[in-house]
């Protein structure tokens, strides 16, 4: 079973995509992606919004998202959020057992 979330940030005056680009640029989702569970951890931006940032996150399981949850990244990544003032919208998919 895995879990995917989509994170939706919106901000104005680009301040998404400087999210984005401060979260790669500073290493922080190279460090989401080598976390135990980690199985996909990609930005994408809508056509239609340039204000708002598409993450793509999934786990393998729910105890992955709560260690990820109590790292030390997700000071950084909230510390970003508010630096950039972004809304946040949140999607959550599970997988069906095969």
């Amino acid at each position: 079973m895995s879990i995917t979330v989509n994170l939706y940030y919106t901000g104005k005056d680009g301040s998404a995509r400087a999210f984005a680009k401060e979260m790669t640029e500073r290493g922080i989702v190279d460090a989401v992606r080598r976390e135990e569970g980690n199985e996909r951890y990609e930005y994408f931006f809508p056509m239609d919004d340039e204000e708002t940032v598409l993450l793509i996150d999934r786990w393998k399981n729910q105890e992955a998202i709560d260690l990820h949850h109590k790292s030390e990244m997700m000071k950084q990544i909230a510390e970003l959020r508010d630096k950039y003032k972004l809304r946040l919208k949140v999607e959550r998919y599970i997988d069906e057992p095969k």
